[in-house]
């Protein structure tokens, strides 16, 4: 019996840790500051109590802060970087030179620590550019919570990228990234990146701020203002009394729940107006007082409710009760329950870039997949969807509301520049290959799967991922599984050829035969990746048919999207077969064409081999 005691005692704890990691979990942060802007120098001092739940399996000795705005200063990593890559950011380099490199000692960004204690005992840190490195005072055990309190300085840089004060617009502040804030920790370990530029990931927590500034600015950002009746502004109830304490700063007060992350900005000449959707949150506009931006400002307001609405249809609904559309920033770029967006833009512009970053308020702020390693899964899942809004709310009527998408994949698998689309978010060797594989190539995974498994299969999967995975941290694999259980087919070999690779798609007609009063038409596999093949057959009598080459590792087929067109399903076609041809039963001297993919959402870099024409005939599906 003892001699069998040990296998036995081997196998169950096996199979325990098994279960374990297989197990999904998340951390937890609960956030309380206290913060003091001077608006004189734009230096700020604060304190943090944060309490942290590791509800991993793992006992954890270490902690990481990111500390995002020691990278505005010369020497960072951002800066070197700058300097160094062959194509960059015209906002961060002006005339030949780094704008970080040229900040004078009063222009930096800093953030830092002056002391921080873990449970009330104090722990060894130390700065490291934006990344604080904290060894535990006591380890936290798997279950357990533990309370760090921080006092914290900083210094707001001149406006260059995202975060800073007076931007080119004029405004303010624009504070993004500047508190500081956690690492996430995750089944893959630490997420403890230098901040370079890029993208960010953080852990799920609830946010209660309060932030001491001069009383003639106007505040918006996260969260939901807890004294309204005391700052005014317009965030009172109408037609009610404010009451402001005496003095030269007010404290707004801000609780933000169920975020990984909390952006604010300022400035004393904001108007600030709202919309109240019906059924839907409290929308707020703060933009500066500009005449020559007042009138598209004011129209952008319904057209923001009218995406908040199809987006609550097309992905699930929001779930907070306010979004706030702010004036700065250097672009656009979404936070939690907020944006900032620059304002001086045409009205198509403006609605543009407010229906993008709206959009990420689902991929990334509910959806919050690492962005360093998935860019495209929030930047490319929220061009798919905005641009299908901008078509409907701006009455576009494209037939193909992702053209833009596709040409800019097709230029970039032409530069010769291409990584895949698995790179890190700071590895790619120029900007140019990292915005359109995570905008551009991102969405095309989407319009392109509904290509694969059918357009109402595609929608289908996208609210079922949201339901599924909304405040979590879904990976690409989750993405991939959920749409296989809603198309019941097998797409591994979708995910890893588009994500992992850079192998691409070219299918050709290589030769359409007579065979007495049949047609042979033969086609070819000359790209790498594998696809499903629809094949539109036009007749000179005016008739159209399809046919449909499903992929065999698909195992299964979609249904016929062209369901006023009679369709033949043909057997499958194996990727390992360059070749592959089927027989049309009427005579070759009836057909006027023949179309590999009429949809054009298949990703086939060379489609001049994708049509074969008797004479010649513009063929318009």
């Amino acid at each position: 019996m003892k001699r069998l005691m040990w296998p036995v005692m081997a196998l169950l704890f096996t199979v325990g840790v098994a279960a374990q990691q297989n197990s999904y979990w998340q951390q937890h942060v609960d956030y309380k500051m206290e913060v003091n802007m001077d608006v004189t120098n734009f230096q700020y001092s604060g304190k943090q109590k944060l309490v942290y739940t590791n509800n991993s399996p793992d006992v954890l000795n270490k902690v990481y802060y990111h500390m995002y705005f020691n990278a505005f200063q010369p020497g960072s990593e951002m800066d070197i970087r700058l300097q160094n890559i062959k194509d960059p950011d015209g906002r961060m380099f002006v005339d030949g030179n780094s704008r970080i490199a040229a900040l004078k000692p009063e222009e930096i960004g800093y953030l830092r620590a002056t002391s921080l204690t873990q449970d009330g005992k104090a722990v060894d840190y130390s700065l490291e550019g934006t990344v604080l490195e904290v060894s535990l005072a006591s380890p936290i055990q798997p279950g357990s919570k533990t309370t760090f309190d921080m006092v914290f300085e900083g210094q707001v840089p001149v406006q260059i990228r995202r975060s800073g004060r007076n931007n080119a617009e004029g405004v303010a502040l624009s504070m993004s990234q500047w508190y500081p804030k956690l690492a996430e920790y995750d089944f893959e370990g630490w997420h403890a990146d230098p901040y370079i530029a890029r993208e960010f990931h953080g852990v799920w927590g609830d946010f209660d701020v309060k932030l001491t500034i001069d009383k003639t600015y106007v505040v918006g950002g996260s969260g939901y203002l807890q004294n309204p009746q005391q700052i005014g502004h317009g965030y009172e109830a109408p037609g009610s009394k404010v009451d402001r304490p005496k003095g030269k700063t007010l404290t707004w007060h801000f609780i933000a729940p169920k975020v990984h992350d909390f952006m604010w900005a300022a400035d004393p000449e904001y108007i600030h107006d709202t919309l109240q959707m019906e059924n839907g949150p409290l929308l707020h506009f703060l933009y500066k007082n500009d005449e020559d931006i007042l009138e598209n400002w004011k129209n952008l307001q319904p057209k923001t409710a009218d995406a908040m609405t199809f987006f609550n249809k097309n992905i699930g609904t929001y779930p907070y009760d306010q979004y706030s559309v702010i004036q700065g920033g250097d672009g656009g770029m979404e936070y939690a329950m907020s944006t900032l967006i620059t304002g001086k833009r045409s009205f198509g512009s403006l609605v543009g870039v407010t229906v993008h970053e709206l959009a990420h308020s689902w991929f990334q702020h509910v959806l919050a997949t690492n962005e360093a390693k998935h860019a495209w899964m929030d930047e490319g899942f929220t061009t798919f969807i905005s641009s299908l809004c901008m078509n409907e709310i701006m009455d576009q009527n494209k037939v193909n509301p992702f053209e833009d998408s596709y040409k800019g994949y097709f230029a970039l698998t032409q530069s010769g520049r291409e990584q895949p689309q698995g790179t890190h978010a700071d590895r790619y060797d120029v900007n140019f290959a990292y915005g359109i594989s995570a905008y551009s190539k991102g969405s095309v995974f989407l319009s392109q799967l509904g290509y694969v498994i059918g357009q109402d299969k595609l929608m289908e999967t996208i609210r079922k991922y949201y339901d599924d995975f909304k405040f979590k941290h879904p990976t690409p694999n989750d993405f991939k599984r959920t749409a296989e259980k809603v198309s019941g087919l097998e797409l591994g070999w979708y995910l890893q050829d588009w994500t992992q690779t850079t192998n691409t798609i070219d299918y050709g007609i290589k030769e359409v035969l007579a065979e007495g009063d049949n047609t042979r038409i033969n086609l070819e596999r000359i790209g790498l990746m594998p696809m499903p093949v629809d094949v539109l057959v036009v007749y000179k009598d005016g008739s159209r048919e399809t046919f449909y080459a499903p992929l065999r590792v698909m195992r299964g087929e979609k249904e016929n999207p062209y369901p006023g067109l009679e369709r033949t399903l043909l057997p499958d076609w194996a990727w390992a077969y360059p070749s592959y041809g089927f027989q049309v039963g009427r005579p070759l001297s009836e057909i006027q064409a023949i179309s590999i993919d009429p949809s054009q959402l298949m990703a086939d870099v060379d489609r001049e081999n994708n049509l074969w024409q008797a004479e010649e005939l513009d063929i318009k599906d």
